[in-house]
């Protein structure tokens, strides 16, 4: 079974990032850059150029080709309203889903909504045992997310400090195959 390119839930479409969306993402990224700044370590980097940030895509495809991880962009009609990402790094049976929203989107449900969306992706693969949601302590707004699909916080770990807004503890939710909910309202759409 293979990772659709696409799922539709409420307003959003959260589909596949591909190299022709570097011009949006380069817009949100570049748009939200102190929004991002205190959580996003790779935002030290920023601005990347146009090219970079084709690159940066074509690098994610083939990661997705791969299996080793899947990038998504939230959008809401044209506008890339945020960055979603399903890796593989925790193990065997597990998908780590990490995500940033722009900033003029915060605070509308859409990171829980693309969340939960992309959570019943993940269990959608045979061989995933569970999903994790890692985030800074101090980052309380990435915290409520999982809090409310139900993750329960496993543990904080120290991880060091990667953004200035880190405390350098992380915390660390998961849900178990047997125990999600999936959301009514996320349907898969064919993939392209």
């Amino acid at each position: 079974m293979s990772v659709p390119e696409e799922v539709a839930v409420a307003d959003l479409v959260i589909r596949r990032l591909l190299e022709d969306d570097a011009p949006a993402l380069q817009a949100a990224v570049l748009e939200s850059l102190e929004h991002l700044r205190p959580w996003m370590p790779w935002v030290a980097f920023e601005p990347l150029s146009i090219d970079e940030r084709r690159e940066l895509l074509a690098r994610w495809g083939r990661e997705w080709q791969e299996g080793t991880q899947y990038g998504f962009g939230v959008f809401l009609g044209e506008q890339l309203a945020g960055v979603f990402g399903l890796h593989r790094r925790i193990g065997p049976g597990g998908l780590e889903l990490g995500y940033w929203i722009h900033r003029r989107h915060t605070g509308r449900g859409y990171a829980t909504q693309a969340a939960a969306a992309l959570t019943s992706v993940a269990f959608g693969l045979p061989d995933t045992t569970h999903v994790e949601i890692h985030h800074d302590k101090a980052n309380l707004a990435s915290g409520r997310i999982p809090e409310k699909l139900g993750f329960r916080l496993v543990r904080e770990e120290s991880d060091g400090i990667e953004a200035p807004g880190e405390t350098g503890v992380s915390c660390i939710w998961r849900v178990e195959r047997d125990a999600w909910r999936p959301d009514a309202e996320a349907r898969t759409l064919t993939p392209r």
